[in-house]
């Protein structure tokens, strides 16, 4: 059993810059991939970026060139830095854990995320 908790969430201002935590209750240095998602109100949960085991990204097209994940195996802890936020990157953000490629994934409860004057 995995439990990730999400914070950093907030308001901010188009164009502002925020940065996402998600800590693991367990070493994450094993774990195949982890990475974030969100949804927003009347939309499906959507990938936002994921690192994998071996240090592999992959961003969502919208996201590319602004957000960047990374992860800390001592802290146990995946990072989701967020710069130039646009007011269509408001969503509840999700943490997403995956220990081998087969099984079933681990989400966090989530953090929510609004970007507005």
């Amino acid at each position: 059993q995995v439990q990730l908790v999400e914070s950093g969430g907030g308001l901010v201002q188009p164009g502002g810059s925020l940065s996402l935590s998600c800590t693991a209750s367990v070493s994450i240095r094993n774990i195949y991939n982890m990475g974030w998602y969100r949804q927003a109100p009347g939309k499906q949960r959507e990938l936002v970026a994921t690192t994998t085991i071996a240090g592999v990204t992959d961003y969502a097209d919208s996201v590319k060139g602004r957000f960047t994940i990374s992860r800390d195996n001592a802290k146990n802890t995946v990072y989701l830095q967020m710069s130039s936020l646009k007011p269509e990157d408001t969503a509840v953000y999700y943490c997403r854990a995956r220990i081998t490629n087969y099984s079933s994934p681990y989400w966090g409860q989530g953090t929510q995320v609004t970007v507005s004057s």
